[in-house]
């Protein structure tokens, strides 16, 4: 099969700040990746590196057969690439239902299909973009990534800051559209051990660099090696 996604020896950052040192990694159609390693090595920075939105020093990204090293976001995004960023980025002047439509793309997608995926959502749809808890602004942030129609979606610390009994909600939601949606994934996430029960393949950074890939199943059954990697098993 094709790969999906394929990154060779990049080398990215910020300005003249290397933080990624030649990774390489490939993703199939459909595959699942959690992205783990401990706090600053470089998990988002690959995320959005992919999104063309840090500095390409060297390397290459292919998706779907397409040289996309030196592609806009706009172009990345219009490819296939959907991302739900870290900072979730509510526009306090759109309600829910503008910020799922204003970027939407035509695809299976639709704004019904994602008020029964988020049935909080719909209850909110006419709701401001601050008038949102912290979980109600993570669900708006992946919500408007699926609008978009991925063929890949990137989810950057799904998860963080949020209670506990959010997270379980969230991460249902998650492992499902994961499991049963046929869309690529990758997870960026701290909770460890969450991250691998809802994906296929497992990839550690550390310090820039690739320094562990196995399967998600694997690595969650290997306690000491998982706690080396990635300090905090959670």
């Amino acid at each position: 099969m094709t790969d999906l996604l394929r990154v060779e020896a990049l080398c990215a950052g910020y300005g003249q700040a290397r933080v990624l040192d030649g990774i390489s990694f490939a993703m199939k159609p459909g595959e699942s990746l959690a992205l783990l390693g401990r706090n600053g090595v470089g998990k988002s920075t690959l995320i959005r590196s992919l999104m063309g939105l840090t500095k390409r020093h060297s390397g290459s990204v292919f998706f779907g057969g397409a040289d996309l090293s030196a592609a806009s976001p706009t172009r990345r995004a219009r490819a296939g690439l959907g991302w739900a960023p870290q900072e979730r980025a509510m526009f306090p002047s759109l309600t829910v239902e503008e910020h799922l439509t204003t970027t939407a793309r035509p695809g299976p997608w639709t704004l019904e299909k994602i008020y029964e995926v988020f049935p909080r959502l719909r209850e909110r749809r006419l709701n401001m973009g601050d008038q949102l808890s912290g979980g109600e602004q993570q669900m708006v942030a992946i919500a408007r990534a699926l609008t978009t129609n991925p063929r890949l979606l990137l989810l950057d610390e799904p998860m963080e800051g949020l209670a506990p009994i959010i997270v379980q909600e969230l991460a249902a939601v998650i492992g499902r559209l994961i499991r049963e949606g046929g869309m690529a994934a990758i997870v960026v996430e701290q909770h460890a051990r969450l991250a691998l029960s809802m994906t296929e393949r497992a990839m550690v950074l550390d310090r820039g660099r690739v320094v562990h890939e196995s399967s998600s199943e694997s690595l969650l059954r290997d306690s000491e090696t998982l706690g080396r990697l990635v300090a905090v098993a959670a």
